[in-house]
């Protein structure tokens, strides 16, 4: 593995700050390259050279959050329900303003930012394994619908616990979310 240097890291995270501070503020559409150099305190230039253009660097933030959870998947499947999802809404609270911007944003005709979708279908595809067929409760309905039905679900407690400011504290909303996942998992 190569050794980033430190500059280009605090580069990066600068950028990535910027453009979620702005976008609490104005459209997506109405930020332009200039506005995340100033607010970074970085020459425009200089974005350049580690992205193509606004758009790859809001592509690159989500990138990294969405791997970042499907890492927690990886040893997160290995454990309960109530306990594997604490350290979700940990990392939810932690980047709050990402996922409050995310989540809230729109796309130019109003309907909900392609980050909620692959945010849907990234917890969709983590749930595919976790399907009770041995208890026999879930025989009858079709895996596709299920999948959808949690995911969504879990996609819509986490919009709903952001934008109400975290009324409870991580691993309470994770349990309680983990026992409702597990009764229809």
């Amino acid at each position: 593995m190569t050794k980033v240097d430190r500059r280009i890291l605090k580069t990066q995270e600068a950028l990535k700050k910027a453009v979620i501070e702005l976008m609490t503020e104005k459209n997506f559409d109405d930020i332009t390259i200039q506005d995340i150099a100033d607010r970074a305190n970085i020459n425009r230039g200089t974005l350049y050279l580690h992205y193509q253009d606004k758009y790859d660097l809001l592509d690159k933030l989500i990138e990294t959050h969405l791997n970042e959870l499907g890492e927690m998947d990886k040893w997160a499947c290995e454990m309960d329900w109530s306990e594997a999802l604490v350290p979700y809404f940990e990392y939810f609270e932690k980047n709050f303003l990402f996922f409050s911007t995310m989540l809230a944003s729109k796309d130019a005709k109003g309907a909900p930012s392609s980050f909620r979708t692959r945010l849907l279908a990234s917890f969709v595809e983590g749930f595919r394994g976790e399907i009770d067929r041995e208890s026999g409760r879930n025989t009858e309905i079709s895996e596709d619908i299920m999948l959808q039905y949690a995911g969504t679900a879990y996609v819509g407690v986490i919009e709903w616990w952001i934008r109400n400011r975290m009324p409870y504290p991580p691993h309470v909303v994770a349990k309680q979310v983990g026992a409702l996942l597990e009764r229809s998992l």
